[in-house]
This record gives structure tokens, sequence and C-alpha cells, in this order.
């Protein structure tokens, strides 16, 4: 009988944790699980469900955020490698900087016409990113807006746009279209480098500057047109565009070109267009008159 008695207490605790075991199992099984994830962001709400769906709705401004500190960030950036796919309601106001900062498994966001301003490095560090429609109610792309996106094929860029940001598609290295609208004025420093599949560019008549290294290194860039507005062209804008050919120029007077923005071009291959009674002016410009060749526009 004593022998016996001895072994109740163990039988106890086996039974305890066997009744642990098996109550973990149940839960498991029956979907404990978090399928979706929600919160605010201003006076906005999101939603992530669990097919990688962020929704982001409300009307108004979505919070500007930062990198440091930490908690600074969106709600919705602890889980942002489970992000596929971004909608944003017709009635937000604008995307926030960082908003979507390292969203690494991202690939295509859709936004309503009331954007007016993507911000600094909304999407910076989205590397899946392969669509990205640019609403047609869009003024601003912030600084650093797009970098990284190198996975990004085609930019349109609306002609509401006045202002592309510095570094705005920094690295967006698959970049193979872009359209820039006609109501930009200002090419931000860095904003397409290293784009490096871009096979040309025209520049519309609105733009009054192109940029510090705004083109530099893009590698396959084989024609230019730039349009008759533009007045400074800052330094290393074109740098090391190897492969151009043509660039076709609508100004009349030779602008003001910045140190080295033509360096790593083959200027005995690639032809500057200039309209027509303007090529004496351009063949005694400083870095134009390296051309070979100066030809008028027809």
């Amino acid at each position: 009988m004593l022998r016996s008695s001895c072994f109740k207490p163990q039988i106890s605790i086996l039974m305890k944790r066997l009744f642990l075991f098996l109550l973990c199992g149940m839960l498991m099984v029956t979907g404990c699980e978090k399928t979706e994830w929600s919160g605010t962001a201003g006076g906005l709400t999101w939603n992530l469900s669990k097919d990688g769906t962020l929704v982001i709705s409300g009307t108004g401004e979505m919070p500007d955020y930062q990198v440091t500190p930490t908690e600074f960030l969106p709600q919705w950036f602890k889980y942002r490698d489970k992000i596929s796919n971004v909608i944003i309601d017709n009635n937000v106001s604008n995307i926030g900087d960082y908003a979507f900062f390292r969203c690494e498994n991202l690939t295509s966001v859709t936004a309503g016409n009331s954007i007016s301003v993507i911000g600094i490095r909304a999407f910076s560090g989205c590397s899946s990113l392969v669509s990205m429609p640019i609403p047609n109610s869009v003024v601003t792309i912030g600084d650093d807006a797009f970098a990284g996106c190198k996975s990004l094929t085609s930019v349109i860029i609306p002609n509401s746009v006045t202002n592309i940001g510095r570094a705005a598609f920094y690295q967006c290295e698959s970049l193979s279209l872009t359209a820039i609208g006609n109501s930009v004025t200002v090419i931000g420093e860095e904003a397409f480098f290293d784009c490096n599949n871009l096979p040309s560019v025209v520049i519309p008549n609105s733009v009054t500057s192109i940029g510090e290294s705004a083109f530099y290194f893009c590698k396959s860039l084989t024609s230019v047109a730039i349009g008759n507005s533009v007045t400074t062209i800052g330094n290393d804008a074109f740098r090391n565009c190897s492969s151009l050919t043509e660039i076709i120029n609508y100004q009349t007077t030779p602008m003001v070109v910045g140190e080295l923005t033509f360096r790593g071009l083959n200027k005995d291959v690639c032809t500057l267009y200039v309209p027509a009674g303007s090529e004496r002016a351009y063949s005694t410009a400083v870095e134009w008159k390296d051309f070979a060749k100066i030809i008028a526009i027809i």
C-alpha cells in the first residue's frame, strides 16, 4: 500500500502535462493562429489579411513616419514580410514618408485619385515591387520615394506631377520605360541614378533644370530629348551613359552645363542635334563644343 501511494503524485503530474499537450494541439487545429491584423494610421484605418493584402481606408492624411526611433514607423511595419499587395482608398490624400519602407515582398500598389504626395522613402527598399501606377492627382514624388525598387519595370509620371525628388528612382535597375509628364519643372539630383536598363528619355518643355547625376550610369540609355525650357544641367547628369548615340536638344541658346556632365560618352559617336541656326553657338559653348557632330534638327 505504501508503495502504490508513492506513484500518485507522479501520475497526477503526467496527467496534467498530457492535458496541456492535448489542449495546445486542439488550439492549433481549430485555427488559433491570427489570420488578419488591423490598426490605425492617424485618422485612417488599416487591415492586413492573411493573403498579404494591406488595405488602408478612411478620409484624410496618412502620417509621415521615420526610421528612428522605430516606434515612429507605421504599425504594419512589424508585419512587412507578410505584405504583398497594398490598396489605398480613394479618399486618402497622401502616402506618408517611410510608409512602406523595406516592404521587401510587396509586388503591387493600387492608390486612389486623391493622392497628392508620395512621401520621402515611401517605397524605398521595396525590392519586389513591379507595379505602381502613379495616380493623376499626384503633384510631388518625394526624395528616394522608389529608391532601390529593383523590380520596377515601368513608370508613367502623370501631367499632374511638378517635382521629381532627389534620388526618386535611384537604382531602379529593371526600369525599361519611363514617361515624364509635361508639368514637371524639376528633375532632382540622382533622380534616375543607375537605372541601367532605361533605353531612352524625353524631358518635356516644362522642365527648367536637370539635377546633378540625374541620369548618372544609365548605361543602356541611347537617346535623350531635352525640352526647350531647360536652362541648367547639373554636374554628372549624364555621366557614364556610355551607350548614348544621340542627344536632341531643343534649347536655342546653349544652356549652362555642369562639370563632367557628359564624361564617359563617346562624343565622336554621339550626335548632338540642335535647333537650326544654333549650331555655331553650340560649337563654341563649354562642354557642347566637344561633340564631333552637331547637326540642325530638321
